[in-house]
């Protein structure tokens, strides 16, 4: 069974100032493997491995969210794992809606008796896995970057994907999709402009 996640995709613009981020890291083979830029995400909620029943019983429960869409910033580089690092991460700037969102999803998740997620929720899009790197190389590429921040995207829907492996990275396929209701988007944005989105292709793994 494909592992499955909801997630938000990322605007070509912000995907493309992700990107640049990739390089300042250097080790041995497979110490760093920088994910694509065509697999950026923000996972909202991680389900894992699922009967066929109980994916459908998911998608049908996601069927019921009506919430209007709203914007998102990415801001910030972080790592995951302080005493051994284990990813790079770009933050993402406070959104209610996006955590309204995701509450969301949870509670559709504890009502279908799916296990808990034991990670607290910190929404980011993972930019690199990292081993073994030395902490002092990866202190220096977070300082030098610190200030990263991207302009402002819409997010016009949420999606269900799934991967096939457990080595993390993609890529990933888009199972579902769900249009969100479409809001009066802050000023700066031009009226009925939509995020380009990208294709994911087939394959495996968060």
């Amino acid at each position: 069974m494909p592992r499955l996640f909801t997630a938000l995709e990322i605007s070509r613009d912000a995907a493309l100032s992700l990107s640049l981020l990739r390089g300042g890291l250097i080790g041995p083979k497979g110490s760093v493997r920088w994910i694509d830029s065509e697999n950026y995400h923000i996972t909202l909620r991680f389900i894992g491995d699922v009967e066929g029943h109980v994916a459908d019983e998911i998608v049908h429960a996601l069927d019921r969210i009506d919430r209007p869409g709203f914007t998102l910033q990415l801001t910030g580089v972080d790592v995951f794992g302080t005493k051994k690092p284990h990813s790079i991460y770009a933050g993402v700037a406070p959104s209610p809606e996006l955590l309204a969102l995701q509450a969301e999803m949870e509670r559709i998740c504890q009502r279908l008796r799916l296990p808990p997620d034991p990670r607290k929720f910190t929404p980011h899009v993972t930019l690199a896995r990292l081993k073994g790197l030395p902490d002092m190389q990866i202190a220096r590429y977070l300082s030098e970057r610190g200030n990263f921040t991207t302009l402002p995207f819409n997010v016009t829907r949420f999606v269900l994907m799934s991967s096939k492996e457990s080595t993390g990275g993609g890529p990933y396929v888009t199972e579902e999709v769900w249009p969100l209701r479409k809001p009066s988007f802050n000023a700066g944005f031009e009226d009925g402009a939509s995020p380009l989105h990208y294709q994911f292709r087939a394959g495996a793994a968060e």
